[in-house]
């Protein structure tokens, strides 16, 4: 039996480690067939510096060698999650499989790291923005790119689409210019960090469907217009509901009035992705169900506080949640609030 599971790990390009390594070792061949499976947490363990300068595509950077590296992880991934590990040269993400291990994750290293992975003439990329990938029913790939606050990018079958695109917020600044032009832009609000009208034009062409609420869509000067409980079908297997997003605490209800903003529901081949925009946890959310991804957004006193979050997703039940649009909220502890009801919570660069 040994012997046939040693055939089988050969064949995947999997080694088991040896001694006191509780992870398994897997060469460029394998390595690579982890970083296509949407169930794979990909972690470059190397300096922000060296990933700056090419990493594999989709690859959350979180330096082995921070003092907080275990924290930061627990924060990104639940333990249930495999996760496919790389450095330079293969020993940094040895010694932070063999950590990652301890704590009970199931983790692959690439041995010989991003040298071999070069060296196999395999892509890598110098896009900084964290990249996660799902599945459609029929399997189709989802990619989401975390470039900032509520900017999310969205590559589908060969579309763009783009939700919230702003330019710039406080020092982080987004350059649309080296982005793909987006066949749907999605914006919920007017509120300078959703609506720029600069990103806007910057991202759109003649043939591009920017959708908006009445308000945002007044100001731009074109859109077309949702408002809450509206269904717009964008293609044979894409379609859009827009829902209410607002606030209900009293002292914050002039932030986002009832009835104005929108949140989105997009149907994407079966996938349901619900972009909460900015809202507290408002009784139609009760209503919103069979949800794969949400983004919920987290800062108050302008949308939820981690409280309020942790109630809407348990309402929600999505399989996946993003909390963004954070700013200096502590999300840290929301992975482990939520672990119990099955959520899976990941932290991305959505300040």
């Amino acid at each position: 039996m040994k012997k046939i599971i040693t055939c089988i790990l050969a064949a995947l390009g999997l080694t088991t480690a040896c001694g006191q390594q509780n992870f398994e070792n897997a060469d460029v061949k394998g390595f690579s067939s982890l970083t296509e499976d949407p169930g794979v947490m990909v972690l470059d363990v190397r300096t922000a510096a060296e990933y700056a300068e090419g990493h594999i595509e989709g690859a959350v950077n979180i330096d082995q060698g921070q003092s907080d590296f275990l924290e930061k992880v627990k924060a990104s991934v639940p333990t249930s999650k495999k996760i496919a590990v790389y450095c330079r040269s293969g020993r940094r993400s040895a010694n932070a499989a063999n950590r990652l291990a301890a704590e009970g994750y199931q983790c692959v290293n690439l041995t010989g790291g991003i040298l071999a992975w070069k060296g196999a003439s395999m892509p890598v990329t110098t896009d900084t923005y964290e990249v996660d990938v799902f599945k459609t029913r029929s399997g189709k790939i989802v990619k989401f790119h975390a470039l900032v606050h509520a900017s999310i990018r969205i590559e589908y079958d060969g579309k763009e689409i783009a939700i919230d695109p702003v330019t710039k917020l406080g020092n982080k600044m987004i350059d649309y210019t080296k982005m793909p032009k987006s066949d749907f832009l999605f914006v919920t609000h007017e509120h300078g960090d959703h609506f720029d009208k600069g990103a806007i034009q910057m991202l759109s062409t003649e043939k591009t469907r920017f959708i908006t609420n009445k308000r945002c869509a007044d100001m731009f000067g074109s859109g077309e217009v949702m408002a809450n409980g509206d269904m717009l079908t964008i293609a044979d297997d894409f379609t859009v509901e827009a829902v209410p997003a607002y606030n209900i605490t009293e002292g914050r209800t002039q932030f986002h009035p009832k009835g104005r903003d929108n949140g989105y529901i997009l149907t994407i081949d079966g996938l349901r992705i619900y972009i909460a925009g900015d809202t507290e946890d408002i009784p139609e959310m009760g209503s919103i169900k069979d949800i794969d991804i949400a983004f919920l957004p987290c800062n108050q006193p302008y949308t939820m506080t981690t409280e309020q979050l942790e109630r809407a997703a348990k309402l929600i039940k999505p399989k996946v949640l993003f909390p963004y649009h954070y700013g200096q909220t502590d999300v840290s502890t929301l992975p482990s609030q939520l672990k119990s009801d099955g959520i899976d919570v990941r932290i991305r660069h959505y300040e």
